[in-house]
């Protein structure tokens, strides 16, 4: 038989050879872990939990658009948009979802054929001496090769399979986790927007009671002047002018921590980006809030999602464990040219070739195949134990920002409240005041009530903007619209 023909002989047998290995895989196949049902499907709410305005559960909830364009702010809009696109976080993860797609193709190349090619070329003197051949001369010669080495596993027990399988699983949990930094990201932008929009809500708050404060410092001197009203009035009246200024210092920190937060989110230093002034009035709370019930919750969130890839991957490193307990057959087949003239080196005398098939099996490892399977197996239930752990945190959350949304309506309606029965109080004072009828401290103490409220009832209009975020990031509400170019893509 000529020998190429020999050659392709080989390669069929060996294709034959693989056909017929590639029915055994070994270890536990994967199965998605099933949806919750029964009551835990139905709802986040635990028995006696209030119900949390404009929130419809639906069971597939989707938003118009990128969840935070529901609060109506161009400005928010703007400022998710440059994080998204410019954000280190961001960046870390596309780069981390790009090795780990690397490493799936690598392995799923190592399951294929692999052929290397050689040449050489070489001087060589030979010594006849050795080998009993006395008064000839040595003679020194060059010798040039060509060649090539075909190897192939046939991966037998589906080792191999296993790994590309496993690389594949943590492919994915990169992208889930990519898309949950993505969701992250922009959750945490819309929060401290919000947290921006209340302080500065607050410090007006607390402006406005100053103004007040000043005027009645100044009612109180020209009373004084007129010689109805003692220097004590004065000084009571200075003092909670002092005592309401001193409120401002702290918040316009926490407001100016705030913004550095923001450009820290979009990837730039305070020095270089301002973020805009997000005004409260601005704002527009969305009518209603779509909700996905949690058998579709854990379908579509992102780190649910990340958990599973990774219970997925635990469960291929077990057929990978098991697979090392058997045997394995390795082919390759070699042909080289060689010839001491370069002329030469593609006559058919010059050709060499040789066929290798050979067999591996544990026979004595001291246990460790057998301890690395159980160390791979109870990884696998430790991984099922994270992603169990990773939806119940997942439901927590949810019930929390409905929980929060429902006490925010009531704490504000009484804030509202509580804000106009302090605004009468203070012009009841200051009336009687003025008609002689009512002493300096009831306005003092009027005053100090009208500005806590007022501080209050703008704390709690952030609080409820951020809890909506909450919401909607517990939810995993949609953010692809505005996704950049080179960012990674995901199915839901």
């Amino acid at each position: 038989m000529p020998l190429s023909n020999r050659f392709r002989f080989s390669l069929i047998a060996a294709a034959s050879a693989l056909a017929l290995s590639a029915c055994t895989t070994v270890g536990p196949d994967f199965k998605t872990p099933d949806a919750p049902t029964g009551p835990a499907a139905q709802g986040y709410a635990m028995a006696g939990d209030a119900a949390a305005p404009g929130v419809r559960l639906d069971p597939d909830a989707r938003t118009a658009g990128p969840w935070w364009q529901a609060f109506g702010s161009p400005e928010l809009d703007q400022t998710v948009r440059l994080a998204l696109a410019d954000s280190p976080s961001v960046a870390e993860a596309r780069a981390t979802l790009e090795r780990y797609q690397a490493e799936t193709r690598a392995a799923r190349g190592e399951q294929l054929p692999q052929v290397e090619g050689t040449a050489g070329a070489q001087r060589e003197r030979i010594n006849t001496q050795a080998f009993g051949f006395t008064g000839f001369p040595s003679p020194t010669i060059s010798l040039y090769s060509v060649g090539a080495t075909v190897s192939y596993d046939l991966d037998l027990f589906g080792g191999a399979r296993r790994r590309t399988e496993e690389a594949q699983a943590r492919a994915e949990r990169a992208a889930r986790q990519a898309d949950a930094a993505y969701l992250s990201l922009s959750g945490n932008v819309a929060l401290q927007a919000m947290k921006v929009a209340g302080l500065r809500a607050q410090i007006a708050a607390v402006q406005a009671v100053i103004a007040d404060d000043r005027q009645t410092v100044e009612m109180v001197r020209r009373a004084h002047a007129a010689g109805g009203e003692a220097r004590s009035a004065t000084t009571g009246a200075q003092a909670q002018l002092a005592e309401d200024e001193a409120l401002l210092p702290p918040l316009q920190r926490q407001l100016d921590q705030a913004r550095h937060q923001l450009a820290l989110l979009a990837g730039k230093s305070p020095a270089e980006w301002s973020p805009p002034d997000f005004d409260m009035a601005a704002l527009t709370g969305p009518a209603e809030i779509p909700v996905s019930l949690p058998s579709t919750l854990v379908r579509r969130r992102p780190d649910i999602l990340a958990a599973e890839a990774e219970l997925h991957a635990a469960t291929a490193a077990v057929g990978v464990a098991v697979a090392n307990q058997y045997p394995d057959i390795k082919l390759s087949a070699n042909l080289t040219q060689s010839a001491i003239k370069p002329e030469n080196l593609f006559d058919y005398s010059s050709s060499g070739w040789n066929l290798l098939s050979g067999v591996t099996a544990p026979i004595f490892s001291g246990g460790t195949l057998k301890a690395e399977r159980k160390a791979a197996e109870a990884e696998a239930r430790a991984s099922l134990a994270r992603y169990q752990q990773t939806v119940l945190r997942a439901f927590v959350q949810v019930s929390d920002a409905l929980a929060a949304l429902a006490t925010d309506r009531q704490a504000i309606e009484a804030l509202t409240r509580s804000g106009a029965a302090a605004q009468a109080n203070v012009a009841d004072a200051e009336s009687a005041y003025r008609l002689g009828g009512g002493a300096m401290i009831q306005v003092v103490d009027a005053r100090r009530q009208l500005s806590r409220a007022r501080r209050a009832l703008a704390e709690a209009q952030g609080q409820r903007f951020a809890d909506m975020v909450e919401l909607y990031a517990a939810t995993a509400a949609d953010w692809r619209t505005p996704q950049p170019a080179d960012a990674p893509s995901s199915s839901r």
